[in-house]
């Protein structure tokens, strides 16, 4: 059920079900070949169970994760890096030919990681992978519409690994304009945008700004609301808007995208309401041609308050940032111009590119999961309890098709939960055993965190203490010529017990793994704080950061 990537390259030779066999009935079936099922087919393959695989598309065996998600895009995050490093993002010939390899590495990575995880599965003799689109007929039936037709399956048991799916907003649009992608795309285009706007700033939408910036487009980001990362505190958030400013993005906010279609100049044209804006007209941005001279604005530093005095040319340079043009109302009688003062203001953008990223939703489309009596959640999740088992009897739903977080190391997370019930464990692993779940957004200077942030700790009535070091002050950071960037953790305060940590700095993805593993283990903060780290080394600022 996962979703295929465009331009589709090399993919492995498919093996499907065989037309003298239409019918297969077997121990276990596990739709989608994500982490989660990819690792609970080789444990029951290993344990002499039949298992039978199936996947919608061959450009997505292994899963999101090694196709269309963290692989790839860390893959063209690093190439950025090193494009920036070395100056490649500097004239419009060296960022194209930068991303161009950028693109070639991607494809070469994912492509061999996805024959590996096929012919690590469909190699066993026990293992039947089959390419096509699943859906339920009944409990424990299910049919794959497969290139040489319908295959039935009848399986005692079944597991549901369908993953999830970009989340795209109804606007007017979106889905037939040239040139608007979602993540999947573009990180599979040929020729790199000179300008992006990017809708949605979250950590998805950070990355890829950040990556683009490196590679020398010109981005522009699209908030719908005030406030930045809302859900973080607002130092870390001013740490990592600063750090993506002096990358050159620009953010936008209060900004509501309205409708999109192409530009004259084969562009991408948004229309885009901004609550707060004091001047400009409420008008269609269709209501004005692109090129009919009227005045435009540079959105460089717009925050909501664009300052109207700033202006470029209709023909600005393609690597200016996103153009905003104000839509202004007809003359007044005395022949100047009038410009409405509502709540909002409607402009217009035009840019090469526009990335969706409003998140994803769990892939459930064409399951027909009440064929098998599978409930859903209110947000559109497969329901499971705390052992991942749907309203369904032996079925089961592993990842983010569960709706839980939208972690590769969650999706592996829950096969040790749906193994612990199939190897006959005295008592399962539940989710509620799982303890603080770490994440990393790798911006230029990585954002890691695990556990309560102090706007959590304070909601939540803790006594608390605040601990913060400038990433300034690491001697390894100085060394590797990093040193933007804080770390910041929260300590109760009688007890000593990490509640959590946020650090923004180089080789934060790492750290934060001794964290997690120092609050597993119900270790105070002083076990960090005099743990004997080797030095020179990024881990050693605990040390500092825990005194």
């Amino acid at each position: 059920m996962s979703t295929s990537t465009p331009n589709a390259i090399s993919t492995p030779n498919t093996t499907s079900t065989p037309s003298t066999s239409p019918t297969i009935t077997t121990d276990a079936l596990i739709i989608g070949f994500g982490k989660g099922g990819k690792t609970l087919a080789a444990k029951l393959s290993g344990a002499g169970r039949k298992v039978v695989v199936a996947e919608a598309s061959a450009n997505m065996y292994g899963g999101t994760c090694i196709n269309i998600g963290c692989l790839p895009s860390k893959s063209l995050i690093l190439s950025a890096e090193q494009a920036r490093r070395d100056g490649a993002n500097s004239t419009p010939e060296t960022r194209e030919a930068a991303f161009e390899a950028a693109i070639k590495e991607k494809r070469r990575v994912t492509s061999m990681l996805r024959d590996k995880n096929y012919h690590k599965l469909a190699d066993q003799d026990n293992i039947t992978v089959i390419t096509g689109r699943a859906h339920f007929t009944g409990p424990h039936s299910v049919e794959i519409a497969t290139a040489e037709g319908p295959v039935a399956v009848t399986a005692s048991k079944i597991f549901i690994n369908t993953g999830a799916t970009p989340r795209i907003p109804d606007i007017p649009g979106i889905r037939t304009t040239p040139g608007v992608y979602t993540s999947t795309g573009l990180m599979d285009l040929d020729d790199m945008p000179q300008r992006l706007v990017i809708i949605g700033s979250g950590f998805i939408g950070l990355e890829f700004a950040s990556m683009f910036a490196d590679f020398g487009t010109a981005v522009t980001v699209l908030q719908h609301n005030a406030e930045f990362l809302p859900r973080e505190d607002a130092d870390v958030a001013a740490a990592i808007r600063a750090q993506l400013e002096a990358q050159g993005v620009k953010f936008l906010f209060n900004a509501d995208t309205k409708a999109i279609a192409p530009a004259a100049d084969g562009g991408v044209r948004l229309s885009v309401a901004v609550k707060g804006m004091t001047r400009g007209a409420s008008q269609a941005c269709d209501s004005t041609p692109a090129g009919t001279g009227n005045a435009h604005t540079d959105i460089t530093g717009a925050t909501g308050t664009t300052d109207t005095a700033t202006t470029t040319s209709p023909t600005s340079n393609p690597t200016d940032h996103a153009t905003m043009s104000h839509v202004q109302t007809k003359p007044s009688d005395d022949g100047e111009p009038r410009f409405a003062e509502p709540a909002e203001a409607r402009f217009c953008l035009t840019t090469d590119a526009v990335l969706v990223a409003t998140g994803r939703t769990p892939n459930v489309e064409g399951l027909h999961l009440e064929a098998a009596g599978v409930e859903l959640t209110e947000r559109g999740a497969v329901k499971v309890d705390e052992l991942l088992r749907t309203t369904a009897a032996d079925i089961w739903a592993l990842g983010d098709v569960n709706g839980g977080p939208q972690h590769t190391y969650i999706s592996l997370d829950d096969y040790r939960v749906v193994w612990s019930q199939l190897n006959g464990s005295a008592r399962p692993y539940t989710v509620k055993d799982r303890k603080h779940v770490p994440s990393s957004t790798f911006l230029a200077t990585p954002y890691s965190r695990v556990g309560l942030n102090e706007r959590e700790a304070k909601a939540a009535g803790l006594d608390y203490v605040v601990k913060r070091l400038p990433v300034a002050a690491v001697p390894k950071a100085q060394v590797m010529r990093r040193p933007d960037g804080l770390m910041k953790a929260i300590v109760e305060r009688n007890t000593g017990r990490i509640l959590g940590a946020m650090l923004l700095s180089v080789e934060s993805h790492e750290v934060i793994n001794i964290v997690k593993l120092a609050m597993d283990l119900d270790a105070p903060a002083s076990t960090l704080r005099d743990m004997v780290f080797t030095h020179p080394t990024i881990a050693e600022a605990l040390n500092d950061l825990f005194a």
